[in-house]
């Protein structure tokens, strides 16, 4: 039973610590804007959605190779993301600068 209930809570909880760093964090939303943060090396983490086109998807992961910065992997689609984000638009890619109260990038780094 532990192992059913510790997938879901991931799920959940990427989702909550999202909402926290939305609430007290800085962040850029969008494609150009994360290329933008990666180049200048600011960003600390990196979110995709699911559906993110191929090109664009290797595109990012190489820009954060280069600046040592974590890539995590949206479960959801772009609509997903952006509801977890707490928008009412389309976000398929997001970079974390600051991630605030939230634990998040300790928890991904953890993760991989």
């Amino acid at each position: 039973m532990a192992p059913k209930a510790t997938g879901k809570k991931s799920g959940e909880s990427i989702n909550q610590k999202l909402a926290l760093v939305m609430k007290s964090g800085k962040y850029q939303l969008g494609y150009k804007t994360t290329l933008k943060t990666l180049r200048t090396g600011k960003a600390k983490l990196v979110i995709m959605a699911s559906n993110t086109p191929p090109l664009r998807k290797s595109e990012i992961e190489y820009y954060a190779l280069l600046s040592k910065t974590l890539v995590e992997h949206y479960k959801g689609d772009n609509i997903a993301l952006g509801t977890a984000c707490g928008k009412y638009f389309r976000v398929c890619t997001l970079c974390i600068t600051d991630p605030g109260d939230s634990d998040i990038v300790r928890s991904v780094s953890e993760s991989q």
